[in-house]
């Protein structure tokens, strides 16, 4: 317990992954993880500040938040940093018109972005979407920019779904990084521009907060980079992994 107490010291603020750590994503809208309901009921009564920070790109915000409002979680859509959202405000900013290939649960979060002729693509996990005719249209519309610009909500490699793991933008993202000679820009974790979102959300400073996720990469390796300890649960995607490893 002492070297518990000694790695948390001077924690203010926690950053939770959603998917993989709270609960499965699959049929009948997934099903939450032993203890997490509870989890996140007792850091909410802690001195702790709590953020919910996700790569979820199939559901909006307002969707997803729903979804683990009915398995029991107390959490609201302002608790949530989302790359949906932090996209589209970039896309505003820059005056940006997307192509967009997303799955079709997300696209009601750029109801208010302007997409006539595209001068940029915005690529998300869009499941069955993924078709050739899909991927090849996002491929000719970059082709066809002067200077392309590829926007990818987050570049993981995979995620669990109750069923099992499933493939995640990022091998999607990295096709069209090839086929095009460009790199994507990438909105969601583990680029530190959204780590550091979610921490001014809280009011928290990176060597004040702790990152709780399921993804090695995304999660833990993203957050360490940005300055702040980071913790790998044993659920999600790191079940999955250790049985196969076994």
């Amino acid at each position: 317990m002492a070297a518990w107490a000694e790695r948390l010291a001077g924690v203010r603020g926690v950053l939770l992954d959603i998917s993989g750590v709270l609960y499965d994503s699959g049929s009948g809208g997934g099903t939450a993880i032993a203890g997490s309901v509870e989890a996140v009921a007792r850091l909410k009564r802690s001195p702790l500040k709590v953020r919910f920070c996700t790569n979820e790109s199939q559901k909006s915000r307002r969707e997803l938040v729903g979804l683990l409002q009915r398995l029991g979680f107390d959490i609201s859509e302002e608790e949530v940093t989302a790359p949906a959202p932090a996209t589209c405000q970039i896309l505003k900013e820059r005056g940006l018109r997307p192509h967009l290939l997303v799955h079709d649960g997300v696209r009601s979060e750029f109801d208010d972005i302007n997409m006539s002729n595209p001068n940029c693509v915005v690529i998300a996990d869009a499941g069955e979407s993924f078709s050739y005719e899909n991927m090849n249209r996002a491929f000719q519309v970059l082709m066809e920019l002067e200077n392309p610009v590829l926007i990818s909500l987050g570049k993981g490699r995979y995620y669990k779904e109750t069923s099992g793991l499933m493939l995640d933008v990022g091998g999607y993202m990295k096709a069209l990084e090839y086929a095009c000679g460009i790199e994507a820009e990438v909105v969601g974790k583990p680029s530190p521009e959204f780590f550091k979102s979610a921490l001014q959300a809280i009011g928290v400073e990176a060597h004040q907060a702790i990152m709780i996720g399921d993804d090695i990469v995304g999660d833990v390796g993203g957050a360490q980079q940005c300055g702040m300890r980071a913790l790998q649960v044993r659920t999600g995607k790191f079940s999955l992994v250790l049985q196969a490893w076994r």
